[in-house]
């Protein structure tokens, strides 16, 4: 009787690892399909559990389970293992040379966080020229008031429903503009601005909807997929940051950096995740920076937590051809 209901309950976690294996493969933009795009490393340690019991519990009734926990885990890994040390990197990281550098900051602050010194003390420490802010209302817009002042050009467009947002920068501005690439009323970011040196380039701020109930992906795919259109007529290099709600290896993130020839600093470094800030064990690289050809990136971290759900991602560049 134990064994028949060990068996049982094996070969239910076992098809569950099947079907969040397989579920996203369709692309459907369904919420409770697309969310298994995130935790690929969680399945894939699930299959491999799945698979040692299997095979101590089961012994010789073993193999068809076995057999297919193998192909998801080896699946799964072939996802992730791009967003391991043990890929090659995608990007190099230059040396500081006597070119300029261009430090920028994004961070997702959780409209509902009311410790604003964090965020105000690390936008001290770090300085940087380019800043861009996410799920940002009136409340916040109010508390960083001192900090943004130190801007020439700030972008204001505080909302109450997590998707506001603020873009401050210190370079030159040639435009710097709020626009709508879907029909959900979430704003992105989108700016040409000019390094200290007169190199010009694009920067492009995202932060589209999550998958989550009641909320299928539709327009968060057609936002990332348009951002990556954005400046393909354009012969400046782009830096594209922000909260994606995406995982690194989703189709949809592929396709991003696919549409828009970015780079990804991820590739081969890590998977540097970025949310949930409160459970390490349930952290996605999800708060994304893309770049192309024209960027020197210097550095890419993510940095102390700020009392939000996410984790500040911060970098360093140097912009080539001015």
């Amino acid at each position: 009787m134990l064994f028949d209901i060990l068996r049982a309950l094996i070969w239910l976690a076992g098809l569950g690892v099947l079907a969040t294996t397989v579920l996203p493969l369709t692309n459907s933009t369904k919420w409770w399909i697309r969310v298994w795009d995130f935790p690929r490393l969680h399945i894939f340690v699930a299959a491999v559990v799945v698979a040692i019991v299997a095979i101590l519990v089961l012994r010789a009734d073993s193999l068809i389970i076995v057999a297919i926990m193998a192909i998801c885990a080896a699946y799964q890994a072939r996802k992730i293992f791009p967003y391991t040390t043990l890929s090659p990197v995608e990007i190099e990281f230059a040396q500081p040379s006597d070119r300029p550098t261009i430090k920028l900051l994004a961070s997702n602050v959780l409209m509902e966080n009311d410790q604003h010194h964090h965020l105000i003390d690390l936008i001290d420490e770090e300085d940087p020229d380019v800043l861009f802010l996410m799920e940002t209302d009136q409340v916040w817009a109010d508390a960083l008031e001192e900090s943004l002042s130190r801007y020439p050009t700030v972008l204001r467009h505080p909302l109450d429903n997590h998707y506001g947002l603020i873009f401050a920068t210190r370079l030159d501005a040639t435009s710097a503009e709020a626009v709508f690439l879907a029909d959900d009323n979430t704003p992105t970011v989108l700016s040409e601005l000019r390094a200290p040196d007169g190199a010009a380039f694009h920067f492009i701020g995202l932060h589209p909807r999550p998958p989550v109930p009641g909320q299928d992906t539709e327009e968060r795919d057609e936002q990332i997929r348009r951002a990556a259109t954005l400046t393909e007529h354009s012969d400046l290099p782009v830096i594209s940051m922000g909260d994606f709600n995406e995982t690194a290896w989703s189709w949809t993130a592929q396709r991003f950096k696919h549409h828009g020839n970015y780079r990804d600093p991820r590739v081969g470094r890590g998977m540097l995740s970025s949310f949930d800030a409160r459970y390490p064990v349930l952290r996605f690289p999800i708060d994304q920076l893309y770049v192309t050809e024209g960027i020197d990136l210097i550095s890419f971290e993510r940095k102390r937590t700020i009392g939000s759900d996410h984790f500040p991602m911060a970098a360093v560049v140097a912009i080539r051809g001015a």
